[in-house]
């Protein structure tokens, strides 16, 4: 399992929008990915899964992959994240 942890920066927090194009990158990996969020886990390739986490600016989440390319999908997850969230 490969891990890593993001702030959000984004004002709005993870709302609609992001969280869209967020799963959409998910979506793109190959290992299961999850978002932890204040003792809460999400899937996070489901949209509703990761909105009813709540998470507003400056909060911190740690996304998990689990799979053969996890070290892959970790880095193109924070890529992500740095360049959206």
């Amino acid at each position: 399992m490969e891990q890593f942890t993001y702030t959000i920066q984004d004002s709005a927090g993870l709302h609609a929008r992001p969280a869209g194009l967020l799963v959409k990158c998910a979506q793109g990996c190959s290992c299961a990915v999850s978002i932890v969020f204040n003792g809460k886990t999400a899937d996070a390739k489901r949209l509703f899964s990761v909105m009813n986490l709540n998470v507003k600016q400056n909060d911190t989440i740690t996304f998990r992959a689990e799979g053969e390319q996890e070290q892959a999908d970790c880095a193109k997850l924070k890529a992500f994240c740095q360049a959206n969230l």
